[in-house]
């Protein structure tokens, strides 16, 4: 990675932390909808990135936000499967341009971006709320609790990446 893409990276990592333990962890609507616009980090992460460095990257910031929200590790656990299932997840959205190199995330087709955001966010909330509840007793709420705080992540990840859209030349 260059120094600037280094840079806009730290910075990313500590505004979204700051942004989801400071305003988006005291969302609950309902009981059981929650945003968690943090993982746009990983999303956003370069793809031709280092991928041990993105797995590390990932328990980081799921261990800070877990540290603030004393949830035990259910967040860093959550994050480092969906960095580590990411190039899979890139294949499967962007087809064989990935593999190339070929790919930037602003320069896709919506369809291409939306499945991409739409299967990491399902796959880290799904993960996060089954090791909360940690019992298929209660199936019944993790998969409403992943429904509908995962359409409220996605929904809040596309528009804040809309607001943050760089303009092309």
């Amino acid at each position: 990675m260059q120094n600037n893409q280094i840079f806009i990276n730290t910075v990313r990592f500590f505004i979204l932390m700051l942004l989801q333990v400071i305003v988006l962890n005291h969302i609950n609507l309902l009981g059981y909808v929650n945003p968690y616009a943090y993982i746009i980090f990983i999303l956003l992460f370069p793809f031709d990135g280092n991928k041990t460095l993105l797995i590390l990257l990932s328990f980081l910031l799921g261990l800070c936000i877990d540290m603030f929200s004393d949830s035990g590790g259910v967040h860093a656990a959550a994050c480092v499967l969906i960095g580590f299932l990411r190039p899979i997840l890139l294949k499967f959205s962007f087809g064989v341009s990935y593999q190339y190199n070929a790919v930037k995330l602003n320069k896709v087709t919506f369809k291409e971006r939306l499945l991409y955001i739409i299967l990491m966010v399902f796959i880290h909330h799904f993960m996060l709320f089954s090791l909360e509840v940690f019992s298929l007793s209660h199936i019944s709420l993790i998969l409403k609790s992943t429904l509908f705080s995962g359409i409220f992540s996605t929904l809040l990840i596309l528009c804040i990446l809309l607001l943050f859209k760089r303009k092309e030349n």
